[in-house]
């Protein structure tokens, strides 16, 4: 839901810049919080939450909950919605834990099929496989 952004204040600048670093990197707010700690930028952790939500409904961030275990990951979407129809859907580990994008023709077709055929609109964004990744595999 993109709603413009509301106010610039130097801590959204400060989460806006850190974001820009990482592009498809999956960001805890704890790393947001260590990172801003080690630069020594003074923000508490309430506003980084604060700032972090506020992103994502601007749509420069999405946020992806995975599961009711692990925290919520945050990525950098970009500040303009030129990505906004790009599906991306998620594989996790079962062994090692890693989140994988997937950004996928066939996944995609599904997502439009189970529309098309059954009424059913698939959220990508909360849509995660499970299993076992390659490197795990070996």
């Amino acid at each position: 839901m993109n709603t413009g952004a509301k106010y610039k204040t130097k801590q959204r600048d400060v989460l806006v810049e850190y974001f820009k670093k990482y592009p498809g990197k999956h960001i805890t707010a704890g790393e947001v919080c260590e990172h801003c700690k080690k630069q020594g930028e003074h923000i508490g952790q309430s506003t980084i939450y604060r700032q972090l939500e506020s992103l994502v409904d601007e749509g420069i961030i999405n946020k992806y909950i995975i599961d009711g275990k692990t925290s919520a990951c945050f990525e950098y979407a970009g500040e303009h919605d030129e990505n906004s129809s790009e599906v991306c859907f998620h594989c996790k580990c079962e062994k090692c834990g890693k989140l994988i994008h997937m950004h996928c023709d066939e996944l995609s077709a599904i997502g439009r099929h189970l529309y098309q055929k059954h009424g059913f609109e698939l959220n990508p964004m909360r849509t995660v496989f499970y299993g076992v990744c390659e490197d795990c595999q070996k």
